[in-house]
């Protein structure tokens, strides 16, 4: 009987004790969330100050300090009244007209000597003195350009100096297959008007010996240049045509 009553009693014990317990963290719960709950929404107990402090960005830096400023070269238009050699035309009405005072021309030499003549000189005099009248007594040659052996002539200048022209003959094959055209030739004229040096510019090679063997034998009139004859380098143009082509 006194066992059951202990265990009896300490099962109850046991409960009040666990209740109890229970009760007080649910207490301290309570009470924390009330601590935090109450700054949320009581603002104004806090420190509006200090809060601010906190919040507030720093203070950006300083600028760096500016560069040292170059040096500034002023240039100073001085205005003047005589532009490229001429007087200027004035803007404006000056206030004071200033006069240009010229000194005084030497006195003529004309009644003893010369204009630009030396003090006592004679009369009928010559211009420069002395020297001046050598000089302009002895005859100037004038230089001689010389004339140069060989001169470029265009072939229109050449055609108008032709005195003999040889046709050529028209190559027997070159009429068979019936090729026609022009053949250039390079060619220098001597001095009496022969031709010399033909070299072929352009042509077809069937109709060209032919336009220079042909063209070997043409005269012309000796070109002249400052009344002398001379080279005369030209070109020839030969034309080849078939009749009815």
């Amino acid at each position: 009987m006194f066992e059951d009553s202990l265990l009896e009693s300490g099962g109850r014990l046991k409960t009040k004790r666990g209740r109890t317990t229970t009760f007080a963290i649910i207490l301290e719960i309570g009470v924390i969330i009330i601590m935090v709950l109450i700054p949320l929404v009581f603002t104004d107990a806090l420190p509006k100050q200090q809060l601010m402090t906190f919040l507030v960005a720093p203070p950006p830096p300083p600028p760096p300090p500016p560069p040292p400023a170059a040096a500034v070269h002023v240039v100073k238009q001085i205005q003047t009244d005589i532009v490229n050699g001429e007087l200027r035309t004035p803007t404006k009405i000056p206030q004071k007209v200033q006069m240009i005072k010229e000194d005084e021309a030497p006195p003529s030499m004309a009644s003893s000597g010369v204009i630009g003549g030396v003090p006592g000189g004679i009369p009928g005099g010559q211009m420069g003195g002395v020297i001046g009248g050598i000089i302009s007594s002895t005859p100037m040659a004038v230089p001689k350009v010389a004339t140069p052996q060989r001169v470029r002539v265009s072939m229109g200048v050449t055609s108008g100096l032709l005195l003999r022209k040889v046709n050529p003959t028209y190559p027997p094959l070159a009429r068979q297959a019936r090729i026609q055209g022009v053949v250039l030739l390079q060619a220098e004229i001597s001095k009496s008007g022969d031709i010399e040096n033909l070299r072929l510019i352009s042509g077809h090679p069937m109709l060209a010996p032919a336009a220079i063997e042909a063209v070997k034998q043409w005269k012309y009139k000796p070109y002249l240049l400052n009344g002398e004859p001379v080279e005369v380098d030209t070109q020839v143009q030969v034309n080849f045509t078939l009749a009815g082509g």
